[in-house]
């Protein structure tokens, strides 16, 4: 891979997720130890399906389409355009007046786009045949549609596209924002993932591939990455954008940052469909080559957010490849799944939100639910929120096909934003 030097500012943030929507709001939630599991109520798509699962608040889809275009739009479509209609209000940027439409990007990933409104269309066919099926199906659902949408809705007109590796599909989308930024081909970024994955189809096929937690009677103890009790994820859904910005761009018109994106990695296992490798090779690959791309040393890290989804085999792979790149002590390690259950493509750029906020706030969170660390995934774990500068803050995100992204976030370099516990930016 190409080594980029080049850094991004994180100068908006806009998150719909279990925890809540505002990135103030959402950090508080983590540094409580809070979390976002529940039982899926009754009249949710999944009650009776789920015993737990991280749900994101509801939203009107006339909050951010005309009444008349909300016909068929699928949930992941909706959670995208409200997360980037907030993360454009944080930046305090209006495409067209703050940046040329053309010098503005726009890259939204998502692992399964909107299998449930395809679902349903299908459904209506076999009852009612072809006439039950509406015209406005697929660009309702298609995967690009969040991406699509997002444009059409602030007028973007530069680059556009929409990864969907799985997993790693939010923070691919991330280093896909930086990638535009340091070639010159943007001066912004709109930049994320959305996943909506609460339906009985996608619930049935994770719980029958026994991936789910099972047999907790509270849902909120379900989740629990690197503890020795942990048996598998928490499904979960939301939406997590950040806008990224030539940091020459943010610091002429006055802009503020939570944090700058300065290197990333990525690597493949080449190893199975589903699960890592044992000896976490692919995950150190793409951390190692992370720290080349920021010109740091392991020694500078000072926090993981770590994939980290609470099944037996990811968490020790993980955990392997953590030791084998920071020997020693190493960097503090947080997995905020714990709180919010595994969001799937949006997880990725969700936690780089997480991590851009652990970088302005002064704070890094606690892993929940970790009672017990399990020996094979021995680390620095944060078991109680702390305090302090965070010199540079790590993400990974790992997939489903083996892909590995790893992102770093370092303190800004414009003027900085204080979201210190109990401060209001």
């Amino acid at each position: 891979m190409t080594t980029v030097h080049h850094t991004a500012a994180v100068t908006g943030i806009g998150l719909f997720t279990p925890l809540g929507r505002t990135p103030t709001e959402v950090h508080a939630a983590l540094l409580a130890g809070c979390g976002g599991i529940t039982a899926p109520p009754e009249g949710h798509p999944v009650h009776g399906w789920l015993d737990h699962a991280g749900i994101a608040p509801p939203l009107d889809a006339t909050e951010v389409l005309p009444p008349r275009e909300t016909r068929c739009v699928d949930r992941f479509v909706l959670l995208a355009l409200a997360a980037a209609a907030d993360a454009l209000a944080d930046a305090g940027l209006t495409v067209g007046r703050d940046v040329h439409a053309e010098r503005c990007a726009v890259v939204l990933g998502t692992g399964g786009g909107g299998l449930e409104t395809f679902e349903e269309y299908a459904h209506r066919r076999e009852a009612r045949g072809r006439p039950a099926v509406s015209p406005y199906l697929l660009p309702g659902m298609l995967f690009n549609m969040a991406a699509a949408r997002v444009a059409i809705a602030h007028g973007i007109r530069g680059y556009s596209g929409a990864p969907v590796t799985a997993c790693a599909a939010g923070a691919q989308a991330v280093t896909e924002g930086l990638r535009l930024i340091a070639a010159g081909q943007a001066d912004v970024v709109v930049c994320g993932g959305s996943e909506t994955p609460l339906h009985p189809t996608i619930a049935s096929a994770f719980t029958n591939s026994r991936a789910l937690a099972s047999r907790w009677d509270d849902p909120g103890m379900a989740s629990r990455p690197f503890d020795a009790r942990r048996n598998g994820f928490v499904l979960g859904e939301g939406s997590g954008v950040l806008v990224l910005e030539r940091p020459d761009h943010a610091r002429a018109r006055g802009a503020t940052g939570y944090a700058e994106l300065i290197g990333w990695g990525a690597s493949t296992d080449a190893h199975h469909p589903t699960m890592p490798r044992p000896d976490g090779e692919g995950a150190a690959a793409a951390m190692r080559a992370a720290l080349r791309s920021a010109r740091l040393t392991p020694a500078d890290i000072t926090h993981v957010n770590a994939h980290g989804t609470g099944t037996r085999l990811g968490d020790t792979a993980e955990a392997t490849a953590l030791r084998e790149v920071f020997p020693g002590n190493g960097p503090s390690v947080t997995s905020t799944k714990g709180a919010t259950g595994h969001l799937l493509g949006a997880s990725g750029a969700v936690e780089a939100a997480f991590c851009a906020l652990a970088v302005a706030g002064h704070a890094v969170p606690a892993t929940r639910n970790l009672d017990v660390p399990d020996p094979a995934c021995r680390l620095d774990h944060v078991t109680t929120a702390r305090t302090g500068p965070q010199t540079a803050v790590l993400s990974n995100s790992f997939a489903f096909g083996g892909h590995n992204i790893s992102l770093v976030f370092a303190p800004p370099g414009i003027p900085g934003r204080d979201i210190s516990p109990g401060v209001t930016p």
